[in-house]
């Protein structure tokens, strides 16, 4: 079980199915494009 996690807001986007345990990290649409990385 795999997990699809926003790289800004830290909301799950979604999930998916995966012979091991990870973590991905993407955007959601609702935050902007254009956030800058801390």
């Amino acid at each position: 079980m795999g997990t699809i996690v926003c790289k800004h807001c830290n909301d799950t986007i979604d999930h998916f199915e995966d012979e091991k345990v990870s973590v991905l990290y993407s955007q959601c649409g609702s935050c902007p494009e254009d956030v800058t990385e801390e």
